[in-house]
């Protein structure tokens, strides 16, 4: 039972922990007043504004810094996984979003034109994030790592 304590103990974890929390539930929010509904697959879901990845890694590159300090080995993993993370979050997965919306819409349009081609589920299209994203869920991560380090 010691190891549950430990890991609820850990403030680098937690925080990021609620780094993703965080940016799921702001962009549930942000999908209902944009899109005046709801949908639950935001809640979980890659993709939108803000970043839940950036959010995530840079709570723990906050949260490393501020146990571990700016100069260890550990701040140094962080932050070059977060790097990695966030430029293929705007690279790679934000691209196979894209070309997942334009398959999507072949596919709808092959319909219309009563193609034998078999209906398959439609491709995610929320997989990446513009740099905008990005930089906002960096930016939420860092505050979100600040206040678990300084007040949990």
């Amino acid at each position: 039972m010691q190891y549950i304590y430990e890991i609820l103990s850990n403030k680098i974890l937690i925080a990021s922990f609620f780094g993703w929390l965080s940016a799921q539930f702001l962009k549930t929010i942000i999908y209902i007043l944009v899109n005046k509904e709801f949908n639950a697959e935001r809640l979980l879901g890659d993709g939108g504004m803000p970043s839940s990845h950036s959010a995530t890694v840079m709570a723990l590159v906050t949260s490393t810094a501020f146990y571990y300090s700016f100069s260890s080995f550990e701040f140094a993993v962080s932050a070059i996984m977060a790097l990695i993370v966030m430029h293929d979050a705007m690279g790679v997965r934000r691209e196979t979003g894209i070309q997942a919306k334009v398959i999507n819409n072949m596919m709808e349009w092959f319909q219309e034109m009563n193609s034998d081609i078999p209906v398959e589920q439609k491709l995610k299209e929320f997989v990446g994030h513009t740099p905008l994203q990005v930089f906002f869920g960096a930016i939420l991560g860092i505050v979100i790592g600040i206040v678990v380090c300084n007040f949990l």
